[in-house]
């Protein structure tokens, strides 16, 4: 695909990652999210004000909406099931920056007012559909934050933990000497690392309290998007 059919596709990214999933469904059923809970207009408010499977079915819209930009545009570049050490670079900057936009307008929303949720349903979407690039370094992120949550009972450290799995895998793939060098895999690298910064920053509220010791253990109040 060409910068243009690029740019297209990224703009395509934020604006249906921009979609208030979250606060679609609770105003479906007369809640207004914003005055519920955290007032977080992701999955685990969506659970606290409707129940378990409300939050589920949220996480679920908010990873399609992160992997369905990350899908079409993969097939339309031929991106999708190709190596990263076989893509152009600029076909690979393309690739990651669709599923950085998708993120992007999840967390900064232009129909709430340039707010939103904390982009970890709808990262772990974007990441997951960039087969094979990113296969094994979702599998590693989603082991750190099984682990981490059982181990901790945060939530929220086992979500900012996941993220920055995601581009340390990337570097140890590549310094291990696999098909990927190192030079080829700064795209996932670094939008990777930028999404784990925005992850960490979005929580930043839950890492004070766990310095504070005053974050619950169960997730309850524990925001993960």
């Amino acid at each position: 695909m060409t910068t243009q059919d690029w740019a297209l596709q990224i703009a395509f990214a934020f604006v249906i990652g921009s979609l208030p999933f979250g606060v679609l469904i609770a105003r479906a059923h007369g809640i207004n999210l914003r005055e519920v809970g955290s007032g977080n207009t992701g999955a685990t408010n969506v659970g606290r004000a409707l129940g378990r499977g409300w939050g589920l079915a949220c996480f679920f819209l908010d990873a399609a909406k992160g992997a369905g930009p990350v899908v079409w545009s993969g097939f339309a570049a031929g991106t999708m099931g190709a190596a990263l050490s076989a893509q152009e670079p600029g076909q690979a900057w393309g690739w990651v920056l669709v599923g950085l936009a998708a993120v992007l307008g999840h967390i900064y929303s232009p129909f709430l007012r340039f707010k939103g949720g904390k982009g970890v349903a709808t990262a772990c979407g974007a990441f997951a559909a960039m087969w094979p690039i990113m296969s094994v370094p979702v599998i590693v992120a989603f082991g750190v934050f099984i682990l981490t949550r059982v181990t901790s009972g945060y939530v929220s450290l086992a979500s900012v933990l996941a993220a920055w799995a995601l581009p340390i895998t990337v570097v140890v793939m590549a310094l291990l000497g696999g098909e990927t060098p190192i030079e080829a895999a700064l795209p996932p690298l670094l939008v990777g690392s930028l999404i784990a910064v925005l992850v960490t920053w979005r929580h930043r509220s839950n890492i004070a309290r766990i310095r504070a010791g005053t974050e619950p253990r169960s997730g309850r109040r524990s925001e993960t998007d």
